[in-house]
């Protein structure tokens, strides 16, 4: 048994379970859900795609905070056009490897993303995550999730109960609920790799796998350093089961094309 699996005992329960289908660091391909200066991020957006380039990932998401998220210099329809500018031209400098053009988009109090549908529609990824208004009873904090993730633009539940560890409390959800809905919608969950989140617990991630729900393991890096948290991800991933096969950015290039084109 993984040491880092000797805690989970629903492990116990999984019939056939193979310890070395165990995701691993050495197989994410891509950095999925990261920050630069555009919002709230320390280092550049070609600093952060040279760092993920050094550390010989394929492909880099970058997603800054959207127009609702003040508080973090989110971008404006006007910025965001000049941030994809910006992407092209080191798609160019730096070929073959990518720059995706993501957003993390702010779930509204109502469950409605922050950009309108002509703008959601261009970005790559759109990952779906929630901000503000923690307060919630766990019927209302649901139904804004479930919203959110049947927006056919999202692709991608971020940090899904929004704790920080040591500090905040997650939000109360019927995780079960929300686990339906993403594979009823092809909405893949984040599995916050930041140490002070870890969000979504690793208990979790066996019910999302049972229902055929993709996992991305993701630093939400606000900085170059902050890059290589995926691999504290990659620990809670595999306390919690997770194979190579349920995880997203374990795909390569080529994969990782073919799933986004499949929404």
């Amino acid at each position: 048994m993984p040491v880092e699996c000797r805690e989970s005992y629903i492990l116990d329960q999984w019939e056939g379970f193979n310890s070395l289908e165990l995701i691993t660091p050495g197989d994410i391909k891509g950095i999925v859900h990261n920050h630069s200066t555009w919002s709230d991020g320390i280092h550049t957006l070609e600093e952060m795609a040279m760092e993920c380039h050094r550390l010989d990932y394929s492909y880099f998401v970058i997603s800054d905070h959207s127009k609702s998220a003040g508080y973090a210099n989110g971008l404006s329809v006007e910025r965001l056009y000049q941030q994809w500018e910006e992407i092209d031209f080191l798609n160019k400098k730096m070929e073959p490897f990518k720059t995706y053009k993501g957003i993390e988009s702010d779930i509204l109090v109502d469950g409605r993303l922050d950009y309108e549908d002509e703008i959601l529609k261009q970005f790559d990824l759109v990952v779906a995550s929630v901000h503000s208004v923690l307060n919630m009873d766990e019927e209302k904090a649901t139904q804004r999730l479930i919203t959110a993730i049947e927006n056919p633009y999202t692709r991608i539940l971020g940090h899904p109960t929004g704790r920080l560890l040591l500090s905040r409390k997650g939000y109360p959800l019927d995780m079960l609920k929300i686990i339906d809905a993403c594979a009823a919608n092809n909405v893949v969950i984040e599995l916050n790799a930041n140490p002070y989140r870890l969000d979504l617990d690793w208990t979790w991630i066996g019910p999302a796998m049972k229902k055929g729900v993709l996992i991305s393991i993701n630093p939400d890096a606000h900085s170059r350093g902050g890059i290589q948290d995926v691999n504290y991800g990659v620990i809670a991933a595999r306390k919690g089961g997770l194979t190579k096969e349920f995880c997203l950015n374990a795909k390569s290039q080529s994969e990782w094309e073919t799933w986004l084109r499949s929404k």
